[in-house]
């Protein structure tokens, strides 16, 4: 009978010890599946940034101006888009010394055509962006120009938001032209707390526009000239 319960003593002693090593055993598996798992869990998050690095990128050298477009409208919610790329950019003392108005009037649309020098294309346009300097929320002083580098920065990230949604775009020039700028004032009926900069015209690009390019190592100096 003692023999038995030593047996039977030695018999739980033992699975005791199997039980603890499979426990270690599964607990080391966990953390390698933890660790695998992190390892691949960065690696797809490195190479979704490395993706969107490449996109952000490839819209920035693919930008284009586009002068002929097809008859497809741009929607209210890719405008609203376009716009809020527009007030995302840096604005010297957060002033946002800017104001857009949207022009989806035919009428109007063919009258900006007739009135901008280079902007023949506006008739055709589905949309156009009117970006103006605010001298209401301008900064006084030596610095109040810092309008016009506030508006080109919006100018620009409504060009590659634009881009980067499909749709073609041109950058037709109003400042400092005090005849253009004029012009524009009269069709819109702009108060006169309100400076026209630029016109940009947008509309789904007829074929495919091919960027010109740019890269020119002579414009690139280091430390000094």
């Amino acid at each position: 009978m003692k023999s038995t319960n030593w047996i039977i003593l030695l018999l739980a002693a033992a699975l005791v010890g199997v039980s603890i090593r499979l426990a270690y055993a599964l607990n080391d598996r966990n953390d390698e599946n933890e660790k695998e798992e992190a390892i691949s869990s960065a690696t797809v998050s490195t190479d979704s940034n490395s993706q969107t690095n490449e996109k952000a990128l490839e819209c920035i050298m693919s930008r284009t101006s586009v002068r002929e477009y097809s008859s497809e409208e741009i929607s209210d919610s890719v405008i609203n888009t376009i716009l809020k790329a527009g007030m995302a950019a840096p604005t010297a003392m957060n002033k946002q010394p800017w104001a857009f108005v949207v022009v989806s009037d035919k009428e109007l649309k063919k009258a900006f055509a007739e009135k901008m020098p280079f902007g023949k294309m506006a008739g055709e346009a589905s949309r156009m962006i009117v970006v103006c300097g605010d001298m209401n929320k301008a900064i006084e002083g030596e610095g109040r120009l810092n309008w016009v580098l506030d508006c080109s920065a919006a100018t620009e990230n409504i060009l590659l938001a634009a881009n980067a949604l499909g749709v073609g775009s041109v950058w037709c020039g109003v400042w400092p032209s005090a005849e253009r700028a004029l012009a524009i004032r009269s069709l819109l009926s702009m108060p006169e707390h309100l400076d026209p900069l630029c016109v940009v015209c947008l509309g789904y690009p007829k074929g495919k526009p091919v960027p010109k390019d740019k890269w020119n190592t002579a414009n690139i100096f280091y430390n000094r000239f």
